[in-house]
């Protein structure tokens, strides 16, 4: 079982950049694959990026391509997913989630555990 506590959420204004935390437990993180995803008021759960277990891969969504970086650091299990140029439309609760293997995975569904999610909130 792994637990994940999500950080950095906050308001900023566009243009502004937010660093979002995802501290897991456990001892074999590095054998997770960990994804970010975003969910606005009345929108589905979408995929933001993703990253696999050694961190040499990632994916991205083409609406934050450029903009938003994710990355690891196994020894402190831990996930990032640094934001900058954030706009209005970036608002959102935002989620990190991780998968039982280390392989890159975009769907919500190949995802086992789940983070409770931080607001990000972008003034225009």
């Amino acid at each position: 079982q792994v637990q994940l506590v999500e950080s950095g959420g906050g308001l900023v204004q566009a243009g502004g950049s937010l660093r979002l935390s995802c501290a897991a437990s456990g001892r074999t993180f590095s054998s997770y694959a960990m994804g970010w995803f975003r969910q606005a008021p009345g929108k589905e759960r979408e995929f933001v990026a993703a990253i696999s277990g050694s961190g040499a891969s990632t994916y991205y969504a083409d609406s934050v391509k450029g903009r938003f970086t994710i990355s690891r650091d196994n020894a402190k299990n831990t996930s990032y997913l640094q934001m900058n140029s954030l706009q209005p439309g970036d608002t959102a609760v935002y989620y990190c989630a991780a998968a039982r293997h280390p392989m890159v995975v975009v769907g919500h569904y190949e995802y086992h555990y789940w983070g409770q999610g931080t607001q990000v909130t972008v003034s225009s």
